[in-house]
């Protein structure tokens, strides 16, 4: 049987409205969050990554230069989650057609290369079409999805995100257990918690 390939759509286009300022230039541990983001989906077992910006453009982009990441832009960011993450699905399946992919944000700092490997591993061991985290008896992002999701994905609208699928669809559904999948970086109090060691 020939490897799945896989792709990974890395969600970087909000506004940080809660936060005041650009969550994607938070430093950690000597990176911004969305270099920390883009080196770990490259460390991966995947083919191929996309990026998805819309706010803040042009200073995200001064951030990441040299990076090797693809860059999509989505000018409809304001719409909600669902619009970028379909760009990202549009570009992956022209550059790649991949079997899978992995949906990632990039404000959850604890996320690494290896608990994006699990999603893969754990994808080939039980055939299951979505493989998601586990965290406090809630199942999320980063997560993966089959190809025979896209079409699922497609459909979302606005700020519906992949959760929707993931629930709807519990019967394929297979899951690691990873706790810190819980720490997103939403407000000033989440990043002194995360920068004073308090996670």
């Amino acid at each position: 049987m020939k490897p799945s390939k896989a792709g990974i759509i890395i969600m970087a286009a909000g506004s940080s409205s809660r936060l005041g300022k650009p969550k994607q230039l938070l430093k950690y541990q000597g990176k911004s969050l969305i270099q920390r983001a883009i080196e770990t989906a490259d460390k991966t077992d995947s083919q191929m990554s996309v990026l998805i910006l819309g706010a803040n453009l042009e200073l995200i982009l001064k951030e990441i230069r040299g990076l090797k990441v693809n860059v999509v832009i989505n000018n409809s960011w304001q719409e909600g989650m669902s619009s970028g993450m379909q760009k990202g699905l549009d570009y992956l399946e022209k550059k790649l057609d991949p079997d899978l992919v992995i949906l990632m944000l990039c404000d959850q700092p604890f996320v690494d290369s290896d608990v994006l490997n699990l999603l893969i591993e754990k994808q080939k061991a039980t055939g299951k079409g979505i493989i998601a985290c586990q965290y406090d008896e809630v199942v999320g992002v980063p997560a993966l999805f089959t190809k025979k999701y896209f079409p699922k994905l497609r459909k979302l609208k606005g700020t519906e995100g992949a959760k929707k699928v993931l629930y709807d669809n519990q019967d394929d559904l297979a899951h690691i257990d990873f706790q810190d999948a819980a720490i997103d970086i939403d407000t000033m109090e989440d990043y002194e918690k995360l920068t004073n060691g308090k996670y």
